[in-house]
């Protein structure tokens, strides 16, 4: 499993915390081998860079399987930056706020239970 550590301190910090999650979680030995013999190929066909950011997104939404490494960066997610902030909120005439939605004010659009 040494091999697979140092290969993913090589690659960068981010990957190496997926290693380590992989090495920590899985506890069938072959199972374990196969993803991380999965990684470094993954590593090999698509370069360092782009592997440590795909290992960065998948830490961000919680994952660490190889399909989804392997989704990531097929789909080049790797190349996108990812959405710390959410957009801010839209302002147009025609969008009810959030008074509209307000339960406890005796806005004129309830209906009242007769």
């Amino acid at each position: 499993m040494s091999r697979f550590v140092t290969e993913a301190e090589r690659i960068g910090p981010d990957t190496h915390k997926v290693v380590q999650q992989i090495i920590d979680a899985e506890r069938h030995p072959l199972i374990r081998y196969r993803t991380l013999m999965g990684l470094l190929r993954l590593a090999r066909i698509y370069g360092k860079s782009r592997m440590e950011n795909a290992c960065t997104r998948a830490i961000a939404i919680g994952t660490r399987s190889y399909r989804s490494i392997a989704s990531i960066l097929k789909n080049g997610l790797d190349k996108h930056p990812l959405d710390s902030e959410s957009p801010p909120p839209i302002d147009h005439d025609n969008i009810r706020g959030p008074s509209y939605y307000d339960t406890k004010s005796d806005s004129p659009h309830q209906t009242s239970k007769a």
